[in-house]
């Protein structure tokens, strides 16, 4: 019998092991704890714990499942709140009292509920992995699609309609002498990406709503981002904007290791979320997955891969979903002390020499795709991904390797936060590697002039920044008078536009339409001005015009009136700067 031979914090060893597998799942002492095979040499494994390991010894029993760590799918996976090897937080309350007890186990997926199917193939079709056999309503706004699971194909010999639990038979495939029985669960290993047909390209925009992240740094669907930043820049509430707002159909919020009073905040205001789209709860359609840091650092890990195959599993019924993940530098941490027990050699800083590829591998599970199926329907999984380093420093090895591997940087500034300007991105460190593939998209829908009024904006926000070192040198009264009205312009351009109140019932969230709207204004403004100042107007008396409050207030009408607001302001400006 297996027996632990050496336990150090979250890492336990044990002899007896032959046979078993890389990945595979154990129960570790008497209180069977769970965890996984990370290394076996020879009879002996190396097992991280996802539970507390306080008071273990060596003797205790190692006993193995056979079974991968894997996460159930199926309906009532939306609205749940997991832990990071999917416990049900709510359910292990009811069964443990507010601290969750080492040893407990509660199924991820309630086993005892009905659901109501209904079937969508018919007895005699022929079926192949990924189509979809039928529906249950797993929430208000979204349907669960059984799928047969991939690695399946054959003839229905049986299905019917009614009530089932998700582990009842309601499909029966039958291929030459194989019998499969479908059901509305799946098993999956979160280590290994479900299968896809075809990668598509990032071609389609992910709206967030959010201005400076749509207009100047947009990311597409099946996309990549980080949003590293210092403490206190506004990364926690950056990723609760994207999750409320971003058009995706599914969330899966990973709380990887945040402080405890961040993911309470999250836990207590998303269930009170109105969903913009329909009026309903955000948690109709979200998934949150809450590990916080002062549990065990192995299920941190654990977190991030359990988050990114629920959202691979929406993804291949055809619906775009959004990965939260804050932050992937409490992941690098796990792994960092993980491998120091192991007693592996250290990279860089003393994170394990496959940091960069353990990230590449994980933002690699994105993508907008054409599931497996003989529909071709289409699915996509964005990820988005704070970062956390010490005291801001961009260049430490978790930000130096996840920028390697992601497109879009949004790069939050201590100082821009100092001064209360949130979102905290910095316009001038900032970049979006997607700006030429999305270019077709956002001028067929938003406007043929969108390009040239985003670089207009940007090149006047570069100019100032220039401009700001010669200001501070000898005084803005020493600029000539157009390169006053540049500074002018930038600041509206900053305050105006790129500042944005989350916590503002109008201002929280801006369609495409409305942005594109107000930046045509400020750079209309800009324009006129030049051209009037060229025709000897002088500066002050611009800056003086009235119509410079209606530009600032502009962000808080309400999008039903604001086509009217915008005519209102063009006139203006042509009245007051047209000559």
């Amino acid at each position: 019998m297996a027996r632990i031979i050496r336990v150090a914090g979250p890492l336990v060893e044990a002899d007896g092991m032959r046979g078993r597998q890389m990945h595979e799942v154990v129960m570790v002492g008497d209180e069977q704890l769970i965890g996984e095979i990370i290394r076996i040499t020879g009879d002996i494994a190396s097992i991280q714990v996802y539970e507390e390991t306080t008071g273990v010894k060596p003797g205790e029993p190692v006993i193995g499942t056979g079974r991968s760590l894997s996460v159930e799918l199926g309906p009532g996976v939306l609205k749940s709140i997991y832990d990071g090897i999917q416990r049900p937080l709510d359910l292990i309350k009811k069964k443990a009292g507010d601290y969750i007890s080492r040893g407990i186990t509660v199924p991820a997926i309630d086993k005892n509920k009905k659901w109501k199917f209904r079937a969508l193939v018919k007895e005699g079709d022929t079926l192949v992995q990924g189509d979809i056999v039928g529906e249950i309503k797993e929430t208000k706004i979204i349907t669960n699609r059984v799928m047969v699971p991939p690695g399946i194909k054959g003839i229905v010999e049986h299905i019917e309609e009614g009530k089932f639990r998700v582990e009842d038979t309601i499909c029966i495939l039958k291929d030459g002498e194989k019998e499969y029985e479908i059901k509305s669960m799946q098993i999956w290993p979160v280590r290994k990406p479900r299968p896809f047909k075809k990668k598509l390209e990032t071609n389609v925009p992910l709206i967030t709503g959010q201005r400076i992240f749509d207009i100047f740094f947009p990311l597409a669907k099946g996309g990549t981002a980080a949003i590293p930043g210092p403490f206190g820049s506004g990364k926690t509430v950056s990723q609760h904007q994207l999750a409320k707002w971003a058009d995706a159909d599914i969330i899966v919020y990973v709380g990887c290791g945040e402080r405890g009073n961040e993911m309470t905040e999250v836990l207590d205001e998303f269930p009170k979320l109105q969903d913009p789209k329909n009026n309903l709860p955000l948690m109709e359609r979200t998934c949150l997955i809450a590990n916080t840091s002062n549990m065990p650092v192995a299920a941190r890990e654990a977190s991030i891969y359990t988050g990114i195959t629920i959202a691979e599993y929406y993804r291949d019924m055809g619906y775009d979903t959004a990965l939260m993940a804050d932050s992937t530098s409490r992941w690098a941490e796990a792994m960092r002390e993980i491998s120091a027990r192991l007693e592996e050699m250290p990279g860089e800083e003393g994170y394990p020499a496959y940091l960069a590829s353990r990230l590449a591998e994980f933002y690699e599970r994105s993508g907008r795709v054409i599931c497996i199926g003989s529909n071709d329907r289409m699915g996509s999984v964005s990820i988005i991904g704070a970062v956390s380093p010490p005291g801001g420093d961009f260049s430490e090895p978790v930000t130096q390797n996840t920028l390697r591997v992601t497109q879009v940087f949004w790069a939050l500034d201590a100082k821009l936060a100092d001064r209360r300007h949130f979102p905290a991105i910095n316009w001038l460190t900032s970049y979006s590697l997607y700006d030429e593939d999305l270019r077709e998209w956002y001028m067929k829908n938003i406007g043929e002039d969108f390009i040239t009024l985003k670089s207009s904006a940007m090149t006047i926000l570069q100019k100032e920044s220039e401009l700001m070192e010669i200001v501070q040198l000898v005084g803005p009264d020493a600029l000539p008078d157009r390169e006053r009205m540049v500074l002018d312009v930038a600041r509206m351009i900053r305050e105006d536009f790129l500042q944005q109140n989350a916590f503002h019932k109008v201002d929280t969230y801006c369609s495409l339409k409305k942005q594109y709207k107000m930046l045509k204004i400020i750079i209309k403004f800009y324009e006129f001005a030049v051209n009037a100042i060229d025709s000897g107007m002088d500066p002050k008396e611009i800056i003086e015009l009235d119509v410079i409050d209606d530009i600032a207030k502009m962000k808080y009408v309400p999008e039903e009136k604001f086509d009217e607001e915008f005519d209102r302001i063009i006139k203006k400006i042509q009245k007051y700067l047209g000559g």
